[in-house]
Protein backbone atom coordinates (compact mmCIF):
# COMPACT_ATOMS: atom_id res chain seq x y z
CA UNK A 1 0.00 0.00 0.00
CA UNK A 2 1.26 3.23 -1.10
CA UNK A 3 0.60 6.09 1.55
CA UNK A 4 1.12 9.85 1.86
CA UNK A 5 3.54 11.36 3.45
CA UNK A 6 2.68 14.19 5.71
CA UNK A 7 5.01 16.42 7.97
CA UNK A 8 3.28 18.05 10.52
CA UNK A 9 3.95 21.77 11.03
CA UNK A 10 6.00 20.94 14.12
CA UNK A 11 8.25 19.07 11.81
CA UNK A 12 7.88 20.79 8.92
CA UNK A 13 8.68 24.29 11.13
CA UNK A 14 12.22 22.18 12.49
CA UNK A 15 13.10 20.97 8.70
CA UNK A 16 13.02 24.31 7.99
CA UNK A 17 15.19 26.27 10.51
CA UNK A 18 17.65 23.60 10.27
CA UNK A 19 18.23 24.00 6.18
CA UNK A 20 18.32 27.33 6.95
CA UNK A 21 21.04 27.30 9.64
CA UNK A 22 23.12 25.06 7.79
CA UNK A 23 22.83 27.23 4.75
CA UNK A 24 23.59 30.53 6.89
CA UNK A 25 27.00 29.07 8.78
CA UNK A 26 27.95 26.27 6.25
CA UNK A 27 26.41 26.70 3.40
CA UNK A 28 25.20 22.99 3.71
CA UNK A 29 21.39 24.26 3.15
CA UNK A 30 21.17 21.78 -0.12
CA UNK A 31 22.93 19.02 1.09
CA UNK A 32 20.88 18.61 4.67
CA UNK A 33 17.40 19.13 2.48
CA UNK A 34 18.82 16.65 0.19
CA UNK A 35 19.46 14.12 3.00
CA UNK A 36 16.40 14.51 4.76
CA UNK A 37 14.62 14.40 1.28
CA UNK A 38 16.30 10.71 1.20
CA UNK A 39 15.19 9.69 4.33
CA UNK A 40 11.88 10.62 3.65
CA UNK A 41 11.67 8.60 -0.19
CA UNK A 42 13.03 5.74 2.46
CA UNK A 43 10.32 5.72 5.06
CA UNK A 44 8.17 5.68 1.79
CA UNK A 45 9.25 2.98 0.19
CA UNK A 46 9.08 0.99 3.50
CA UNK A 47 7.24 2.58 6.46
CA UNK A 48 7.34 -0.13 8.72
CA UNK A 49 10.53 -1.57 8.60
CA UNK A 50 12.40 0.34 11.32
CA UNK A 51 10.86 -0.93 14.43
CA UNK A 52 8.50 0.86 16.32
CA UNK A 53 11.26 3.65 18.90
CA UNK A 54 8.30 5.12 21.22
CA UNK A 55 4.73 4.00 21.37
CA UNK A 56 4.07 3.90 17.77
CA UNK A 57 6.79 6.04 16.42
CA UNK A 58 9.88 4.88 14.22
CA UNK A 59 13.10 6.58 13.39
CA UNK A 60 14.93 6.89 10.16
CA UNK A 61 18.48 8.69 10.74
CA UNK A 62 19.74 11.36 8.18
CA UNK A 63 22.94 10.59 6.71
CA UNK A 64 25.83 12.68 7.03
CA UNK A 65 23.65 14.87 9.84
CA UNK A 66 22.39 14.57 13.27
CA UNK A 67 19.34 14.36 12.72
CA UNK A 68 16.61 11.81 12.74
CA UNK A 69 13.02 11.60 11.25
CA UNK A 70 10.45 10.23 13.95
CA UNK A 71 7.14 9.23 12.10
CA UNK A 72 3.74 7.05 12.81
CA UNK A 73 2.46 4.80 10.02
CA UNK A 74 -1.56 5.37 10.15
CA UNK A 75 -4.09 3.86 7.94
CA UNK A 76 -4.10 6.20 5.16
CA UNK A 77 -1.14 7.99 5.58
CA UNK A 78 2.47 8.50 7.46
CA UNK A 79 3.22 11.15 9.22
CA UNK A 80 6.25 12.94 10.18
CA UNK A 81 6.35 14.44 13.61
CA UNK A 82 9.74 15.65 13.55
CA UNK A 83 13.32 16.22 12.27
CA UNK A 84 15.29 16.40 15.33
CA UNK A 85 18.34 16.85 16.17
CA UNK A 86 20.17 14.15 18.04
CA UNK A 87 21.22 16.18 20.25
CA UNK A 88 17.76 18.15 21.77
CA UNK A 89 15.74 16.38 24.60
CA UNK A 90 14.05 13.43 23.29
CA UNK A 91 11.20 14.31 25.67
CA UNK A 92 9.96 17.18 23.40
CA UNK A 93 9.79 14.41 20.30
CA UNK A 94 8.11 11.78 22.38
CA UNK A 95 5.60 14.34 23.32
CA UNK A 96 4.14 14.62 19.81
CA UNK A 97 3.71 10.42 20.21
Amino acid sequence: MNRSLILTPAAEQEFEEAATWYEQVAELGEEFVEQVQQALNRIEQSPELPAILYRNIRRVRVAQFPYCVYYRVLADHIEVTAVFHNKRNPKIWQSRA
